[in-house]
Order: C-alpha cells, then structure tokens, then sequence
C-alpha cells in the first residue's frame, strides 16, 4: 500500500468510527426519551434497560451510517485540504479520483456490510425492541407508597399510608381496602403502623400490621337486605398475598411480527402472498353482488363488461310492479332493501380485507427497497462529503456539521415524504424509497466533477469578483441606453 494510501486512510478511519459512535449515542439518546414515561417507575434492572439501549442501537446503524459517512469525509478531505496536504498531492500530479481510490473501497465494503445488518441485525433487534417494550408495557409499577394518597397499583386493592420512615421503611397510620373476594366481599383493614414489601421473585405481597382492626362485611346475591359484618382486633397480623405482573416476564419474540422483522427473502414470500390475497379479495368483492345479490334482478345494470349469470331471466322490472298490488309492492321494497344491506355489508367485509391486504403488501415492498437503497444511500454520502471537505477545506466539527446535518435533513425529509407515499399506494415503492436516492446522485456527479476541477465553488471571493464584473457590465449597457435615449430626444 502507498504511503498516500495511509495517509488518507488513517486520516479517514479515526473521524469515521468518531462520528459514528457520536452519531449513534444522539440517536440512542432520542430513542430512550420517547419511551423515557414507559420505563420510569417500575423497578428495571440495569441489564433490562442495557439490553434495550442494544438492540435499538442495532436498529439505529441504518439511520447512523449515512450520516456518519458523510461527516467523516467532510472532515478528512477538509483536513487534508486546511493543512494543504491536498495542495501538495496534486501539486505531485496525484488527482483527486486517485486519492479517493482507498477511501472508496472502504466506503463500498462498508456500504455492503450495511446490506447484510439491515437484511439479518435489524429484523432480529426490531423483533427483541417489540418483545421488550411489550413486556416492559405489562410490568405494573413497583410498590411506593406516597404519605396520604392512596396506591391502587395492585388489583381490587387500595392502600393509604399516613407516613412513611425513609430509612425503616415502617409505615404508620396503614388503611386497606381489599375486594379480591370472588364473591364480593369487602374487607376493610386499619392499623397504626406495618410494613408492606414485595418478596425477592416480585411475585407476593408480604404485610405485616401491628395494633390494628379488620372489618370484614360478607356479601351473597342479597347481600343489599341481608349482609354480616365481622370485626376482629389483632396485635400483629402478617399476610402474603399473591401478586402478578410485578416481575419481568419474557414473552415469545415469535409472536411479533411485521414487515420491519423480516429479511429480504421472508418479506418476498410475504410480497407475493399478500399480492394473491389482494386480487381475489379484490375479486371477491363483486362476484356475489353479480351472481346472486343485486344485480341479477336489474337487466340495466348488466352490461357486457358483467358476465350476465346462467339463470339470469329478462324480464321487464317496471311493467311487473306496475300489476303488482300495493302490498306486494310493500313486501318487494322490504325484501330489496334487505337485500341491498346483506349485499353491502358482504361487500364491506370484502373491502376492508382488500384493503388490509393492500396497506400490508405496501408496507413490505417499502421494507424490501429500503434494504437495497441503504447502500447505495451510504455511497453517495461519501460522494458528496469528500468533494465537499476538497472543495470547502475547513476541517474540525464546525463547518462539517452543519453541511452534513444540512444534507441529512434534506435526505431525511424527502426519504419520510416517499416512505409515506409509497405506503398510502399514492407512489410506487421504488418511486417512494428511491427519490431521495435520485436526487442526490446527480449533486455527487456534480461536486465530485467540481472538486477534481479545482472549482471556486465555495469561494467567497470567486462570488465577489463575479457580482462586480456581472454589475459592471448591467452599469455599461445602462449607460450605452440612456445615451441613446438622450441623443434621440436631442434629435426630436
């Protein structure tokens, strides 16, 4: 390898993983502050909450790369250029192109690892993200008790704590309300002080009261005229009481699926079946109404597009009801009108199938062309972020920014537009996720010629010198026509 090589390539390297994992770390952040209310409260463990923090930062590498290797180029190639490193290898007759040569193979096998993490990493970290935030979702919030306010977190039980000692942990001025009786009983437990906590496995409730009284009013299907009441005083009364949804179960990640949990070859077995689904829902939505609903008994409403069926009968609908009695008449109007509700709720039925059918079969052709435009995504970053940093030559975290975060807004903001459109069926699925895609292409063709041409296209002083020649020349051909103007009013 040539020294140039390495030169560029540690040059590469170092701010490549730097903003990679900045990048990432932004990402992660934002997605722990969207579902920040589900998990505060409910005792997780650190290695719950690492293990989410993981696999969301698997399913963020799609999003952080693009972005990460736009930045990196940008600030290599503006390095290179601040420090006049770039000046001196052209000045060696060493082009711009031959530069990029190393970078580029990095760049492409980095683009096609890409392809395999969103095709095989990102299913299987979306799918553990759908099984921990369900399970996290059904995780009752841990027991604290509040001085004064009533804590309903178990089922058909409510405990009112007066006080509670922070170190202790004893609660005084203790009253519960318990209705877990099957049969309606209520019990009613007051006492001066206790202590009430979760066992280890979080699966019972242990209390333990002292100086206290139980009522216990007893209830049958009378229970309004005839009802017991039972008090009994105690000293100490300890209790277990059976508790679930306090401890973190894991469900079966194969009961979550989508088109986001699928590889490329699932969601085209998957594409294929919901396309079949589609056309005979599709289908099936009009066949009963031609063959034994409505329209067999409206010979105007046949036509040759409609088959006509095999029993159908012509017959002149108007000249019959015109002999008919009025409460034939009657009994004919109610009978269509039954008719003509059985037949749209049968077609509604159908219709809403179609159409689950169709937003589903959207939503995996959009997954499918979002895996294959990833690469080529992360490429044409680099072709816009390294003749950027040439032609810029601004290095550090100050320019390079704010042009990266520029064009990954631009990017990001036509990829959601797409996205939405190609799921609503108004684009095609390559049209909604290739776009972005096509718009870019032709900026990195073009600042990649720019920067092999040395162009000023950054160059404020290049604008500057323009402005005044362009201004120049409108100030001359005013003058040649106002001294025409004079000299025609002179003639006059």
């Amino acid at each position: 390898m040539k020294t140039v090589h390495k030169l560029v390539l540690k040059s590469y390297l170092g701010p490549m993983i730097l903003t990679f994992f900045i990048v990432m770390f932004v990402l992660i952040m934002q997605f722990m502050w969207r579902y920040i209310d589900e998990l505060v409260g409910k005792g997780l463990d650190m290695s719950v909450i690492g293990e989410l923090m993981f696999w969301a930062a698997m399913t963020l590498i799609p999003m952080g790369l693009p972005l990460a290797t736009l930045l990196a180029a940008i600030m290599t190639l503006g390095n290179l250029g601040e420090n006049y490193e770039l000046l001196a290898l052209k000045s060696a007759g060493i082009s711009l192109p031959r530069i990029l040569r190393p970078l580029i193979i990095v760049v492409g096998a980095i683009s096609i690892s890409s392809f395999f993490v969103a095709n095989n990493l990102v299913p299987h970290a979306t799918k553990k993200i759908y099984a921990l935030l369900y399970d996290i979702r059904q995780q009752k919030q841990s027991i604290e008790f509040k001085d004064g306010i009533f804590f309903n977190g178990i089922d058909n039980m409510s405990i009112r704590v007066g006080e509670q000692n922070p170190k202790t942990k004893l609660l005084t001025d203790i009253l519960i309300y318990d209705t877990r009786n099957p049969d309606g009983d209520m019990t009613t437990t007051v006492a001066d002080s206790g202590y009430i906590t979760l066992s280890d496995d979080k699966k019972y409730l242990l209390v333990t009261l002292y100086n206290g009284e139980t009522y216990e009013e007893s209830r049958n299907y009378t229970w309004f005229d005839n009802s017991t009441l039972r008090h009994h005083i105690f000293d100490v009364q300890n209790g277990v009481i059976p508790l679930a949804g306090f401890d973190f179960e894991r469900s079966d990640m194969s009961l979550f699926n989508s088109s986001q949990t699928k590889n490329t070859r699932e969601l085209m077995i998957g594409i294929d079946s919901l396309e079949q689904v589609s056309k005979e829902t599709a289908a099936a939505s009009f066949k009963p109404l031609i063959e034994s609903q409505i329209f067999t008994h409206d010979n105007t409403i046949l036509s040759d597009s409609i088959p006509r069926p095999t029993h159908q009968k012509a017959f002149a609908v108007l000249d019959t009801m015109q002999k008919m009695s009025v409460q034939q008449r009657k009994e004919l109007y109610e009978r269509a009108i039954s008719q003509a509700r059985s037949a749209q709720g049968s077609f509604s039925f159908d219709e809403t199938t179609s159409k689950d059918a169709l937003a589903q079969l959207y939503k995996y052709k959009v997954e499918w062309h979002r895996k294959l435009s990833l690469p080529v995504s992360i490429m044409i970053f680099f072709l816009i972020g390294a003749p950027l940093g040439a032609i810029i030559r601004k290095g550090g975290l100050g320019m390079p920014i704010v042009v990266s975060v520029s064009f990954f807004v631009i990017y990001y903001i036509i990829t959601i537009t797409g996205e939405k459109m190609a799921k609503e069926g108004t684009w095609g699925s390559f049209a909604g996720m290739w776009i972005a895609t096509f718009i870019l292409l032709p900026i990195s063709v073009y600042l990649t010629y720019k920067a092999t041409n040395d162009s000023n296209l950054f160059n404020a002083e290049w604008y500057t010198q323009r402005y005044k020649k362009l201004k120049a020349f409108f100030n001359h051909i005013f003058a040649i026509k106002r001294k025409n103007h004079d000299k025609t009013e002179f003639a006059q």
